[in-house]
């Protein structure tokens, strides 16, 4: 998989003056190409040139070519979703701003409820240091889309540590 990864950071900029012109060309016409550097500029960690792509492709309907099998919102969000969950697994930093905004490219496109779950997990993850009342809403709608999603214990922690600082005047 790392070795894959390298490659297309390798061959991605190759495809630069390729998807620059089908975005700036704007006819939203199907384009193989420019959906498979969606995925591969994920595969590479260039999530925001991804999303950038998605911008551009989810409002012209623009679909996954047939190998992958998803759609264009499910791809997406189940990548970046993996992508943050294996960078928190690896104990390394993850842009929340990425997931902030999968999460608003893709809100009203229709998918299956396990991957916006594991899309809501990471984001409730991530926020519970900084925020987490927002980190409870986001784990909480995570269960209430799939129950087996794995957020039982971060939710009781939170709801835990909220209690306790409302209980100490923090």
């Amino acid at each position: 998989m790392e070795a894959k990864a390298e490659l297309k950071r390798k061959l991605l900029p190759d495809y630069a003056p390729w998807v620059e012109g089908a975005i700036a060309a704007g006819k939203g016409a199907q384009d193989d190409v420019l959906m498979t550097v969606m995925l591969w500029r994920i595969d590479a960690g260039d999530y925001n040139g991804a999303l950038d792509i998605a911008e551009y492709a989810l409002p012209y309907q623009l679909v996954m070519p047939d190998r992958y099998q998803r759609t264009t919102a499910t791809t997406l969000v189940e990548e970046v979703a993996d992508a943050a969950k294996r960078a928190r697994d690896g104990k390394q930093p993850f842009d929340i701003s990425i997931l902030q905004r999968c999460q608003a490219l893709t809100e009203a496109e229709d998918m299956h409820d396990q991957v916006r779950a594991k899309l809501h997990k990471e984001l409730g993850l991530l926020q519970e240091p900084s925020d987490p009342a927002a980190a409870l809403a986001n784990l909480t709608r995570a269960k209430a889309l799939h129950d087996k999603v794995g957020v039982v214990k971060d939710i009781e922690r939170i709801e835990k540590a909220i209690k306790n600082n409302t209980a100490t005047g923090g």
